[in-house]
């Protein structure tokens, strides 16, 4: 991978962290000005914004750590096609 390819993935990853981030205090700003409260709700799209953002973050680096053959759901010790995957054991019939 040409590093300039992985320089554009990473300003991605800011860009996504930042908006995230920054629509959950919009949203949270907009629905204190409806609900006539002062920093609950802004406060509140603070924290689901920041959860969000370094949720997604960890979703797509991890890949990119642990190569792309290795899922999230799929932990690399039961990858289908080892000895360990339990799909991979034969039963028989009787």
């Amino acid at each position: 991978m040409n590093w300039w390819v992985l320089a554009l993935r990473l300003a991605g990853l800011g860009w996504y962290v930042a908006l995230c981030i920054v629509a959950g205090v919009v949203a949270g700003f907009w629905l204190d000005r409806i609900a006539g409260t002062i920093p609950i709700f802004t406060l509140l799209g603070v924290v689901l914004g920041s959860i969000v953002a370094f949720w997604g973050l960890y979703k797509m680096v991890y890949p990119l750590l642990y190569g792309s053959r290795h899922s999230l759901r799929t932990p690399p010790h039961t990858r289908p096609g080892t000895a360990e995957d339990p799909r991979s054991q034969q039963q028989s019939d009787d």
